[in-house]
């Protein structure tokens, strides 16, 4: 009997063997028109092969649908290809600047955003110690892209009636943005809250077990008219909260974004005030209890109403204090949290956009008191973003993101759209936008005519006295810490008041000797001495965000410089082989890696 006799199902079921990959089944189907047909794009042999490639994409498909499998896999083995060519030549464009958000050529492609997903996550999940640049301009892409997505829910929650905005759902929109790599979902964080419930009812059941709330299910939208049903809950809810699950406020690392963020609240049972408040708030309105938020000064609250009607009164409320366990205060009490006294106004409930103003407004804060490393600078471009979304006629902070963006010498061209807005909304501010219009358009025109980066070279007379070279792990002598190489000066360049600041005088060789730029163990950036820096004894991985702007691989002693950084030093692999060599006994160079590789 010749194969193609065989049934179509037995033929499907061959074809579908494990050891045969999309090019044996595209050649198998140009055979003959009997297989060609065994083959065709809504059959089983097509659907296998696209579940076998890309597993994670299979949760957009109804099991029930129909789809041309054939085409479905032609077009997302496309999208990834155009995906890797994308990421393999930002790192020459933005080597030698800070990474802007303008990833032009992946939004032009127009393919399904879970496809461009799937082939970045597929990047990022590679071999741990190789193709690091690659990994980390995939990152930044997708970082970009899932907060474009992001802002998008955002906008579409605003655009809601006030009624429909969940304060839940607005804190997770909110820790997704400056989260966006990270497993967050509205979907998870109400399965938390709804254990959390189930842990109230249970004790609310122990203390009144035909309490109306027990009775309520979930989804459920009421409003428990007793008071007294009202107090139980929110006795119950203190227990819980406080008592069996230790909830707290952060008093002791207040300033830490963590606590900002609805996912670490319900990991980390510790927040601030209004982080702690959106918990409490839809705890309570799941069981019966109108809470609503008070936007406080200096410390957020929840007011509860004592009359069955809405009362415009200050003192027809109790006031909630979920920082400080659920005390409950009274109007003028609330003064006492602050050390001064405040108006009616300031009593007052407020809509969700204006909480999300207020939680945005807290990060931003954060931001500006951060150290300048690219950790605070994110925070403050991603709040900045998020309060630009809710409120986008704010001069003050459209100013701040024409200022930060001008700073950090990215986007020049959304600088200039920034500004143009700025101008519109407030014409006094001409002064601040002319000076940094002037400054936008001569930094677009040197974008222009990019100056060629210094090459250094080791050979040269006077650089004798450079000892390391890039890729080299390194122990600080007196900090203790662990760090890289990843540039190096024949002198100390920075300046007289760096030099002043910085005790340089106080080394044995001052100013007048090498100095390393090093990537350092605890992610931040430094300019170490050279005789304060030795090889480590036990060459380790860096764990820095940066590491794969500089370098493609770790190579157990050392790392491997990417292509931008062997063209700025471009003698220094050579010098780093034999430096492993003599120092670890072991050939710098392996097998499939050529020095100036």
């Amino acid at each position: 009997m010749c194969l193609t006799d065989l049934p179509a199902e037995l033929l499907e079921h061959i074809l579908c063997f494990p050891v045969l990959n999309h090019i044996d089944i595209y050649n198998v189907s140009c055979t003959c028109k009997r297989l060609h047909d065994v083959c065709h794009g809504r059959g089983k042999v097509w659907a296998h092969q696209y579940k076998l490639r890309w597993p994670r994409l299979q949760r957009f498909y109804q099991q029930n649908e129909s789809y041309d499998w054939l085409k479905e896999f032609k077009t997302r083995h496309m999208v990834g290809q155009q995906i890797r060519r994308t990421v393999e030549s930002i790192s020459k464009r933005f080597f030698t600047e800070v990474l802007g958000d303008s990833f032009a050529e992946i939004e032009s492609l127009g393919a399904p955003e879970h496809f461009c997903e799937d082939e970045l996550l597929g990047i990022l999940n590679s071999d741990k110690r190789k193709c690091l640049t690659l990994k980390y301009y995939a990152k930044k892409i997708l970082y970009f892209l899932r907060q474009q997505n992001i802002l998008r829910n955002l906008r579409v929650f605003l655009e809601r009636p006030p009624e429909q905005q969940s304060a839940l759902e607005g804190a997770v929109l909110v820790d997704r943005y400056c989260n966006p790599l990270a497993d967050i979902t509205l979907e998870s964080i109400s399965a938390q809250i709804e254990e959390l419930t189930d842990k109230v009812k249970k004790y609310l059941r122990v203390k009144n077990a035909t309490h109306p709330s027990l009775r309520a299910s979930q989804g459920d939208c009421f409003v428990l008219e007793n008071l007294e049903f009202q107090s139980q809950v929110i006795c119950a809810l203190n227990a819980v909260l406080y008592d069996q699950l230790q909830y707290k406020g952060n008093e002791r690392d207040y300033y830490n974004p963590l606590n900002s963020y609805i996912h670490q609240v319900l990991l980390r049972r510790t927040g601030i005030p209004i982080s702690l408040s959106v918990l409490y708030m839809t705890l309570a309105r799941k069981l019966g209890v109108p809470l609503e938020p008070v936007n406080f000064p200096n410390h957020f609250l929840l007011r509860w109403c004592q009359n069955q009607r809405r009362s415009e009164d200050i003192y027809d409320y109790v006031y909630i204090d979920t920082f400080g366990k659920g005390k409950q205060l009274a109007a003028k009490e609330c003064e006492n949290l602050i050390r001064h006294q405040v108006g009616a106004d300031y009593y007052s409930a407020i809509s969700t956009s204006e909480l999300l103003l207020r939680m945005v407004g807290n990060l931003l804060n954060i931001g500006k008191r951060g150290e300048g490393n690219e950790k605070s600078y994110q925070l403050l471009r991603d709040s900045l973003d998020l309060y630009l979304t809710i409120n986008p006629d704010n001069v003050q902070y459209l100013l701040l993101q024409a200022r930060l963006y001008f700073h950090l010498g990215i986007w020049p061209e959304k600088v200039l759209d920034i500004l143009q807005h700025i101008q519109a909304l407030d014409p006094s501010q001409h002064g601040a936008v002319g000076y940094l219009v002037q400054h936008t358009l001569e930094h677009i025109q040197h974008k222009r005519h990019p100056v060629e980066p210094e090459v250094k070279r080791r050979s040269v007379p006077e650089h004798r006295d450079v000892l390391y070279s890039v890729g080299l792990i390194m122990k600080h002598k007196r900090s203790g810490y662990n760090c890289v190489i990843y540039g190096w000066d024949p002198k100390c360049t920075m300046s007289q008041e760096w030099i002043n600041t910085m005790r340089v005088h106080q080394l044995s060789k001052g100013a007048d000797q090498p100095f390393y730029n090093v990537l350092v163990q605890d992610g931040t950036c430094r300019y170490a001495a050279q005789e304060n820096l030795e090889p480590h004894s036990a060459p380790l991985e860096i764990a820095h965000p940066e590491v794969g702007r500089y370098f493609t691989e770790f190579s157990d002693t050392h790392y491997i410089a990417n292509e931008e950084l062997q063209a700025r030093y471009p003698e220094d692999m050579c010098k780093t082989h034999r430096t492993v060599e003599e120092l670890y006994h072991v050939n710098g160079c392996r097998q499939n890696e050529s020095p100036n590789s």
